[in-house]
């Protein structure tokens, strides 16, 4: 391991947090500068070819399969590294941000894995970044606790052996984190969430019988997957542990990554454990990258696209044969709901839709599945506790009767469901509620009885701004006719900002950022030019 010498990292503009020397060590940035001199050249090189590729798209409307990796896919020699014991079963994952209480609660929770996340469901303050870290370091040593200054309530681990097996979410290449440089450059986010987590973590995490375990958020292409295998490859080396000791999954949760599952899972064979099948940055994707491709493309309300459609079923049958073709796991979508605690009713249909939805994942072939709240853990584990039963996967299940053609993962236009006015005014409110909580530094959000994240802004806006730029017509709550246009966009966000008003009273409504949100989110729903990511103009807004 290389000495500790004085850090070449500046600290910018961040208020000092109570412990954070305990993270920021000289020898953990040193780590992190030295990740930064070697790969983010090549992470800006792969966020140009996303670029390009998408340029690429606009003129072809089109995807296919890769002719020069026909050899990767065509060889059916080659699996990924055996799972180790600790990933084996995985038929039921947790998922959140690495907040105190969350992270005594996810390892309590009874769930198999916890997507320790630094991502989606994280604003990234540098509160967050920071102490996020350190809650998982303490976790793993055992002196962590958690009492609510609301309710008085304790919260403190259980045995080690029921805990939940920590995979960690860093954030996505296309973000950097402000606060930490390197001769004025900042580093990108991504470096520093996995380098401080697997620096401080990797060796006793072998100790404990585990190990550094991550998930890959937003790959686009089989190269971004060989850039964190010789991330991997590296990391290894310089703390001195074997290599293919790290484990990732990457979530396929883009359209392009969707036509390079086998190429992605060879790229880390010696570090892959699975793949994810995601949900609302997989819509988000294709309405980014097909955003000038006419009505065939238009997608109709997000609530309406569920994973039943035919290209979603296309691309989740692909996922499982993949994964299980080539010895990994396949992990199955979220269930968001979040639990009345005043509505019986609600919750019993909610957790009939998700049964439903667990059901389906498990007689599909899914290894294993995401929820977001303790209570829908039992509803997974049944699920799947029925397939599985003693097994801790199915990984012998092959799929050999999926055959997925290219067009069949961009068959938006086989929907019968179209868009709605109740689609554009749910994704108005939606969009500013989230961005609201977001811009306050809180990145998983309970909103109209549903966990949301970033992906859920990003498919929000990202509907509102294709289908004004389409003309999609709607039938208005009068019966009339009426097109999406950014005027109407512009009166429902001015109506949502009078009924938050009166729904919170004047003086919560004026402490909050509604005002803010309001703003970026038309912003980047109506500018002409469509933003990449909505959380690269919010992350100049997010205080701390």
């Amino acid at each position: 391991m290389s000495a500790a010498a004085p850090s070449p990292l500046e600290i910018v503009d961040a208020a000092p947090l109570p412990r954070q020397d305990e993270v920021l060590t000289d020898a953990a940035l040193t780590f992190v500068a030295e990740l930064h001199r070697r790969f983010t050249p090549r992470r800006d090189e792969l966020l140009a070819r996303r670029a390009e590729r998408r340029a690429e798209i606009a003129l072809t409307s089109s995807l296919d399969f890769l002719p020069e990796t026909a050899a990767v896919r065509e060889d059916g020699d080659w699996r990924v590294a055996p799972t180790p014991a600790a990933l084996e079963d995985r038929r039921v994952e947790i998922t959140g941000p690495t907040d105190r209480k969350m992270t005594v609660n996810a390892l309590n929770s009874g769930a198999r894995v916890w997507l320790a996340d630094f991502e989606d469901a994280s604003a990234p303050t540098w509160e967050n970044v920071i102490l996020g870290q350190l809650n998982l370091i303490d976790a793993y040593r055992r002196r962590i606790d958690f009492t609510d200054p609301r309710s008085g309530k304790s919260y403190a681990l259980k045995d080690a052996a029921e805990l939940a097996t920590v995979v960690m979410r860093p954030r996505g290449w296309h973000l950097a984190e402000r606060h930490l440089r390197l001769d004025g450059e900042q580093i990108p986010g991504a470096l520093v969430d996995f380098g401080l987590y697997f620096f401080h973590n990797a060796a006793l995490l072998i100790e404990l019988g585990k190990g550094p375990y991550f998930y890959l958020p937003k790959t686009e292409s089989y190269l971004e997957a060989r850039l964190w295998n010789d991330i991997f490859v590296f990391a290894q080396e310089y703390v001195g542990i074997p290599r293919g000791t790290v484990r990732a999954t990457v979530l396929i949760e883009t359209i392009t990554a969707a036509y390079e599952m086998e190429e992605i899972l060879h790229e880390l064979r010696d570090h892959a454990s699975g793949l994810n099948a995601g949900r609302w940055d997989y819509l988000f994707s294709i309405v980014k990258n097909f955003r000038d491709s006419g009505a065939k493309f238009v997608l109709p309300d997000r609530n309406a696209v569920t994973m039943t459609a035919p290209f979603m079923r296309a691309y989740t049958e692909l996922l499982v044969r993949t994964c299980h073709k080539r010895g990994a796991h396949a992990i199955g979508g979220m269930a968001a709901f979040i639990p009345s605690r005043h509505d019986a009713e609600v919750n019993k249909v909610a957790f009939e839709k998700v049964r439903a939805d667990k059901d389906r994942e498990a007689a599909d072939g899914f290894d294993g599945s995401w929820v977001a709240h303790p209570d829908l853990v039992p509803i997974a584990m049944a699920s799947f506790d029925a397939v599985l039963g003693e097994r801790p996967h199915q990984k012998d299940r092959l799929r050999e009767d999926v055959s997925v053609a290219a067009g069949d993962l961009t068959a938006i236009d086989s929907l019968d469901a179209r868009p709605t006015y109740e689609g554009l005014r749910n994704a108005v409110r939606v969009g500013i509620r989230y961005i609201e909580a977001w811009l306050r530094g809180m990145g998983a959000v309970a909103i109209f009885n549903l966990m949301e994240d970033a992906a859920t802004a990003e498919i929000s806006r990202s509907q509102i701004w294709q289908w004004i730029n389409a003309g999609v017509e709607f039938t208005s709550p009068d019966g009339t006719t009426v097109r999406a246009t950014r005027d109407l966009a512009r009166r429902l966000a001015a109506d949502e900002l009078t009924a938050l008003r009166a729904e919170l009273g004047e003086e919560t409504f004026a402490a909050g950022r509604w005002q803010q949100a309001h703003d970026l989110l038309l912003t980047v729903a109506l500018d002409d030019d469509y933003a990449d990511f909505l959380t690269l103009p919010a992350y100049e807004q997010l205080r701390g």
